[in-house]
């Protein structure tokens, strides 16, 4: 019952009008990223961060009254539980944001009292200046999040929002082999990144970094799982089982809400949530 409720929280946050950038998304494409998924033990911290740290929206849906937040291109929802462990050492390493001005939200966020990590996370050979590195070109930073989650920053000046979706950053030891079975059995186009193995769906970016250690699975720590939106997903359900991908929970129609969803956990440990219904049931 208690994984039922938890589905039932991700999924209902893609009804509301400030999602429309992601709704609209759905609606025109196949598959679209659709939210992340974070245990926390300190709610409000996660609030603080997400909301008045990184100027997401803080809304109230459903009969439950559940509270999620959204930014541009992807929702973020919490359940209050312990995780085992921040994002390092899993296969997603970190996640990242555009901004449209990184010295604005860098400034922002010390002020706030948020660790900046930036200086450890590149090699020596990258200047960083009041903890903002230039990498060929690009003005990006790291910040340390509640919980231990890693969230990379990067200036892009000509978006539409100030804050947005950017990526999700996988630390994997064959890159190439992720990638493929992202574009095989998602649907993701295959390119590269920064010199990594990459995947492309709408208005994000997968990137299949290298790691030189093993990782384990995301399942039951700070971002436990990320989610997708799926056209004909019972369909698609039924492809992935004939490929022999096992699904962590069958497709299921919940009729209250007008959607359908399913889990599954990729070959190396990503745990993943997909979703019917979203855009339609707004």
């Amino acid at each position: 019952m208690r994984k039922i409720l938890m589905s039932l929280m991700l999924v209902i946050g893609a009804f509301t009008n400030t999602a429309f950038a992601q709704l609209h998304l759905a609606e025109e494409n196949p598959f679209v990223y659709g939210h992340h998924h974070i245990n926390t033990a300190y709610r409000t911290a996660q609030e603080r961060f997400w909301v008045e740290g990184m100027g997401g929206s803080q809304t109230t849906i459903g009969s439950a009254n559940l509270e999620i937040i959204e930014l541009a291109n992807v929702q973020i929802f919490l359940t209050e539980q312990e995780p085992t462990g921040g994002t390092r050492g899993t296969v997603v390493n970190h996640i990242g944001f555009e901004t449209t001005d990184i010295s604005a939200l860098v400034g922002k966020l010390k002020a706030m009292g948020y660790n900046m990590i930036t200086r450890g996370e590149l090699p020596e050979r990258f200047s960083v200046v009041d903890d903002i590195a230039s990498v060929n070109g690009a003005s990006l930073a790291f910040v340390q999040a509640p919980d231990d989650i890693k969230v990379e920053l990067i200036e892009n000046t000509n978006n539409p929002y100030p804050i947005q979706l950017h990526h999700v950053h996988w630390a994997v030891e064959d890159g190439e082999a992720v990638r493929a079975w992202y574009a095989e059995n998602l649907g993701a186009v295959s390119g590269t990144r920064i010199g990594q193995p990459s995947g492309d769906f709408p208005a994000v970016n997968l990137t299949f970094g290298p790691t030189p250690v093993s990782t384990i699975p995301t399942r039951g720590r700070a971002l436990d799982h990320i989610g997708f939106e799926v056209q004909n997903l019972k369909a698609f359900c039924e492809e992935l089982k004939s490929k022999g991908i096992a699904l962590d929970m069958d497709y299921r129609e919940i009729p209250s809400l007008g959607i359908a969803i399913a889990f599954l956990t990729d070959p190396w440990g990503t745990y993943i949530e997909l979703t019917e219904g979203l855009g339609s049931s707004n």
